[in-house]
């Protein structure tokens, strides 16, 4: 399983440069803990290639992170008791309340998970500067999270 995820973080890291989803290790902050905290809590997709489009959450008490509003939504259907939902802001790395963001759902670049991409900002302004370069709808958490739903049907 080892060689499996070095595997992965090899070819990852050699596409690195062509995905926007993508920072630098020192630039991601991983909020889960443990052996395996690198990895989405779903899928086990890597968290640091895919820190643009990452979620966090609470899953009965124990803070979960995913890869993708896709991979958390597919978690929301399992679980019952989630709070404390937290996205990255796309501009500035950083956590955010993800029911306070602003989504740009369809964009041209690549989603994670979905073929519909879902990005997140913290500004009003970055989501209309992301969208006007790159295409795209604004939305709520709940509009973003009622299409990564879709996925599933």
């Amino acid at each position: 399983m080892k060689k499996f995820f070095s595997l992965l973080l090899l070819l990852g890291t050699l596409a690195q440069a062509a995905m926007f989803q993508t920072v630098e290790p020192h630039q991601a902050k991983l909020l889960q803990k443990g052996e395996n905290a690198r990895y989405c809590n779903s899928c086990g997709m890597d968290l640091v290639l895919f820190y643009k489009t990452s979620h966090a959450a609470k899953v009965n008490g124990k803070t979960k992170q995913f890869c993708s509003m896709h991979c958390l939504a597919e978690t929301m259907q399992k679980a019952k008791n989630i709070t404390d939902i937290k996205v990255v802001d796309a501009k500035s790395l950083k956590w955010i309340d993800a029911k306070k963001a602003y989504y740009v759902v369809g964009s041209r670049v690549k989603g994670t998970m979905s073929r519909t991409s879902k990005y997140a900002f913290k500004n009003l302004s970055d989501a209309k500067e992301f969208q006007r370069l790159r295409g795209g709808k604004i939305m709520t958490f709940n509009q973003a999270l009622e299409i990564a739903k879709k996925d599933f049907q």
